[in-house]
Order: structure tokens, then sequence, then C-alpha cells
């Protein structure tokens, strides 16, 4: 049976620090700035041979509902109904505050066991704190450290009776620890999504859609969402991690350091996904700071796919489609042929388009071809198209194989190949992609002198 823990209380009074010791590795964003944290995040964490999922949350302020501050707020209520037992944190430096006081109040309606945690506690600090903490009716107040590991021994004390005996880590809904960050390393397991493009183009609202529920924090105001946040989710019997981030702006217009951390957030999630949809706003599409995205994902080799997102906002939807093609064709020439989507995420058209479009991509981009087939279709196209004279010599292509997939990466052997024009390899790469069906991922085409590795010696 699982057992879920989430953390609480005002800002910045260190829950994503908490946080982060618990699950062992920086996956919140922690910064001074009061609150930082938005959206509830997920993760696995241990205390010694006790395990349980944990869930870092938005810090409580008291404000209207509708407000971000209150729609925060109701993300963190969210929360505690998921939990099974409730961390409250206060700041010990700062001492028990008539905010602390207000949310104590309304934890204890929430019906769920909680354990005060006076954070903060270095050496001596905050003895009167913690006095004034028992003054909130919710027990014996645990002193730590988040930042430093002290008191953690007396963290799993106040936990493990709550928790079942030997529990594990449970198979948390969110698993933002499972990003893995090496290709060769990935177990088999969920697909990696990375839902990534511009400041308020959709990307929270189409992750909303696609679970069925206010899972990411939405709203008009720019910039909503900081953190990097990954939910597991199945798709016809995939098992998929959507992972929604931050909005991307250009660089120069980055300029806070917490903008810097969720960008650098989102560019790890770019990094480390197996496919990216790139979403933008059907009224605005490919604008520059679009195709700096799109290029990016195809200089880390993930495969993409493009959503057109408020694509029911647009009256002309054929001559948008045109020019939105136009655009691709001769801005993006490196994934030709990908996939573009044009949906709602509000209105939940063509999500099932979306989703098909990914598999595909991400079968694209797993694909091998044998290497016969390859040499065969090599040995046709230099047939019809022989490669251009270098000093009077011309360019020998002797062999190709496929060396890796993820993306797919091929290598030409030959001489000379060193002076092979951009314009012939691009030959070889366009005619890979219609021959092999390898259209919209990314490929790479290393150039190899010398002669054919897997040729027998002629001199035996």
């Amino acid at each position: 049976m699982s057992f879920t823990v989430a953390i609480v209380g005002r800002p910045n009074v260190g829950k994503s620090t908490l946080f982060n010791r618990l699950v062992g590795k920086r996956l919140a964003i922690v910064d001074d700035a009061p609150g930082v944290t938005r959206d509830r995040r997920s993760g696995t964490a241990r205390i010694g041979d006790l395990g349980f999922a944990v869930i870092d949350t938005a810090g409580l302020e008291d404000s209207d509902a509708k407000s971000l501050t209150g729609r925060m707020r109701q993300q963190t209520a969210r929360a505690v109904e998921e939990a099974d037992l409730v961390l409250f944190l206060v700041d010990a430096r700062a001492g028990v505050t008539p905010v602390d006081r207000h949310f104590a109040g309304w934890l204890r309606k929430a019906n769920r066991p909680v354990i005060v945690v006076a954070n903060k506690c270095e050496g001596r600090v905050g003895a009167a704190a913690i006095a004034e903490a028992f003054a909130l009716g919710l027990g014996e107040p645990i002193p730590l450290s988040a930042e430093h590991g002290e008191g953690m021994a007396d963290l799993y004390a106040a936990i493990r009776p709550h928790s079942n005996a030997g529990s594990q880590p449970s198979p948390a809904v969110d698993g933002e620890q499972d990003i893995v960050d090496d290709d060769a390393a990935r177990p088999a397991g969920p697909l990696q999504l990375a839902i990534v493009g511009r400041p308020n183009v959709g990307k929270s609202t189409l992750i909303n859609r696609l679970l069925g529920e206010e899972r990411m924090l939405t709203g008009p105001e720019p910039g909503i969402t900081r953190d990097a946040i990954a939910v597991e989710w199945s798709y016809r019997g995939h098992s998929l991690k959507l992972i929604d981030t931050a909005g991307l702006r250009r660089r120069a217009h980055v300029v806070a350091p917490i903008e810097k951390l969720s960008v650098a957030d989102t560019l790890r999630a770019i990094r480390f996904a197996q496919v990216v949809i790139l979403v933008l706003d059907a009224n605005d599409m490919l604008e520059k700071q679009d195709l700096a995205i799109a290029r990016l994902v195809i200089e880390e080799g993930r495969a993409l796919v493009i959503a057109a997102n408020k694509w029911d906002a647009i009256k002309d939807k054929r001559a948008a489609q045109a020019k939105l093609k136009d655009r691709i064709e001769f801005s993006l020439p490196q994934l030709r042929g990908v996939a573009v989507v044009t949906l709602s995420a509000r209105g939940g058209q063509n999500l099932d388009k979306l989703l098909d479009a990914v598999l595909a991509a991400y079968e694209t981009w797993n694909r091998r071809v044998a290497t016969p087939e390859l040499n065969r279709w090599l040995s046709a196209a230099v047939e019809s198209h022989p490669p251009p004279l270098v000093q009077g010599r011309r360019i020998k292509l002797r062999y190709m194989a496929q060396i890796k997939t993820r993306p797919p990466t091929f290598a030409l052997f030959g001489n000379q190949l060193d002076d092979m024009p951009d314009a012939y390899a691009r030959y070889i790469i366009n005619g890979l992609r219609e021959r092999f069906d390898l259209r919209g991922v990314p490929m790479r085409l290393q150039m190899r002198k010398g002669k054919n590795p897997y040729a027998g010696d002629s001199k035996k």
C-alpha cells in the first residue's frame, strides 16, 4: 500500500529545500524569493529504510480564490486531500506568524494527521519558535534544518508510526525523479514527452485536458509555470510521462534569477525527453522564438511534433495552414515532413491526432535500417547523382551503416569526405528520409575516412 506525504506551509519556509533533501536531488527550484513554487510536484522520498511519495506545494497565502495565489492554494488543498500525512513547515528564525496560525486551523479541519516541522533550526536557532509551535495545537514540533540535513533522524521517528511497516516508495503519479539523464542508461519505461513553447501558448492547459483534471496551474498571467512538472499517464496502452515546462522567452529578455532557473529546468526537460511537442499560438505561429526552440530540439536530437493551439480562434484556416506549412519548409528544412497538428487544448479538439503523431514520431526516432538495404540505396543514389569533383578527383562513397538510433545516425565511408559540399550531404540525408520513411525527426550523418571496416581483408 502506498504512503504519501505532503509538505505545506506559508511562502519561503523551506518546503522545496526539504523536498529536495527527501528525494535526494535538486528537483524543485529553490530561491530566496517567496512564492517560487506554484504547481505541486511529486517525487519518491527516502529516509533510511523508510520510502514514501512526497508532494511539494505552493506557499499558503490567504487571498481571493480567483487570483493566482488563490489558485495556487487550491493546488495545495488537492495535495492535502491526496496525502496520508502532512508536514506543516514553519520558519524557526521568523517564529510562528498569524499566517501560520490561520493555516494551522485550516489543517485541523482537513482530517489528515499533521506533523509540525520547525525548519531553519541550525544549531540552537529557533528554540523560541519551537515553544510557540506547541500552541498551534498540532502536536510536538520537530526541529529541522532542511538545508543542512540536521534533524532528519527526528523526522524519520515522527513519520514512521504513520507509515506502513517497511513501506516502499509508491509508484507516484508524478515521477520527475525518473527523468533519466542518459539514453544508454534509460530503462524500458514510459515515453518521456516534454511540452514546450513560449509563455501563454497553452502548454499547461493541454496537459490538463489530456489528464482530464486541473493538475497544472493555469491562467491568463504569463509565466505561471516555473518547474518542469512530470505526470505519468497512459494512452491506448502506451505509458507516457507528460512533462510540463516553463515558457521560453528570448534569451535577452531572461534576466530574473528565478526565470533563469526555470529556463534551465525546461532545457533539461528537452534534453532528456524522447519526444517534444512544440506548442504554438495559432494567432502568431512560428515567430522567431518558436523557431529557436525548434532548432534547440533538433540540436538535442529529440523527435518533434508541432501543435498549433487555439486553432478554433482562426477564421481563415486554409490560409493559416498554408502559411504554417511554407514557414516550416523554409525555416526548418532539417525536419522535412515533421508532423503538424492543429488543435484546441481548451476545447479538446484533435488531441487523439496529436498523441498518434507523438507515437509515430517516437517509432521513427527509434527506427533502424538494415545495412544491406542502406548500401543498395547508396549505390543507386550515387549512380543517379554522382558526387562532385574536388581538385580534379571525384569523391568516392564506398559504404554506409547506421551506427545509432535516437536519433537515426549514419556513418558514410569514403575518401575526400571533408571536402564534400553541404548540398551533397543534404542530398544524401533527404534521400534517406524519403527512401526509409525517416520524415520529421533529426538525422545525423558522420563522415568516416578509409575503407569499408566491415569488408574482409583482401590480402587474406
